[in-house]
């Protein structure tokens, strides 16, 4: 640390007079002009080495994952780049490199309860689990400020592979938009995958949306089973909610999108790295993308 403060004003001091004034307000440790010199000329030790060669794909690979990676993604990260790193020196080195995962907000509520009543049962019970992919999406969305006004994304999530199976943005609330362009998208990659309609089950919340005949219309043709959370709180739609915070923390927030059209593009982008790069705790540091096709595999 006094090498680095040293090396950093020795130009417009001098080392000489940098060291005495060091020596008059730190206690012991070496602070002598010669020590400095002496310290210069050692050979670099080998972990000052591999940190050297560490800290920038470091570096590399959390900007790549949108700056969002914490301790654990990153060392499963670097691991997987083929990087021979323990947990406890990823944690040393991003703190000297100044990197750290991002934080959660809290998301405020969209949902406006539909006027006419509402049948669906919960067949969810917050219990989000499945034993093969396309057997439970869960769907819903949040809002984004642009400088145009605000904007509505809406995702649809395969509760399996943690996977993003549909997906929309507009800028508006109505089912017309975002929440149908998702279902649309879902729907398509479900026929592509072959899969059998009367096993999947979408839950959602008690949104007006999602209960609207355009929505529900084609969904029930298909015999696409509909839930929905019975108490009408977040935990209802947890893992819904959830994706919505990482979308909120890992690329909206700090930004200011100019337009709908640029928050569209860059979801787009989001949605690929999320299904195809983003490695997940709770899928064993593995991407949607993996789960869902290796699972695909085996059905």
């Amino acid at each position: 640390m006094m090498i680095r403060f040293i090396d950093t004003h020795r130009d417009h001091f001098g080392v000489e007079s940098i060291c005495q004034v060091l020596s008059k307000n730190l206690d012991g440790g070496f602070i002598s002009p010669s020590g400095y010199y002496r310290a210069k000329k050692r050979i670099p030790s080998a972990r000052a080495l591999k940190d050297q060669l560490l800290i920038p794909e470091l570096l590399r690979i959390h900007a790549e994952n949108y700056s969002v990676y914490g301790v654990r993604k990153m060392w499963q990260a670097m691991r997987r780049e083929g990087w021979d790193i323990g947990r406890e020196q990823t944690w040393r080195l991003m703190k000297a490199a100044g990197i750290q995962g991002a934080h959660r907000g809290r998301k405020p509520i969209t949902t406006r309860p539909a006027k006419a009543p509402d049948d669906r049962p919960d067949l969810v019970n917050r219990n989000f689990t499945a034993d093969a992919p396309n057997r439970l999406w869960v769907a819903d969305f949040t809002y984004v400020r642009t400088m145009s006004g605000f904007c509505y994304t809406a995702f649809i999530t395969d509760v399996f592979s943690r996977k993003i199976v549909g997906w929309g943005v507009s800028s508006t609330m109505h089912v017309l938009g975002m929440p149908l362009m998702a279902l649309k998208q879902a729907l398509f990659q479900a026929r592509k995958d072959g899969s059998d309609f009367t096993e999947i089950v979408h839950h959602s919340d008690r949104g007006s949306q999602y209960l609207a005949e355009d929505y529900t219309h084609e969904l029930k043709a298909l015999g696409v089973q509909l839930s929905v959370g019975s108490t009408g709180d977040s935990f209802d739609n947890a893992l819904a909610e959830s994706v919505n915070g990482a979308y909120k923390a890992e690329l909206v927030k700090g930004c200011l999108f100019d337009s709908v059209g640029r928050l569209e593009v860059e979801t787009a982008s989001w949605v690929a790295w999320w299904n195809g790069r983003r490695l997940h705790e709770g899928l064993g540091y593995r991407t949607p993308e993996e789960v869902f096709s290796d699972a695909l595999i085996l059905v």
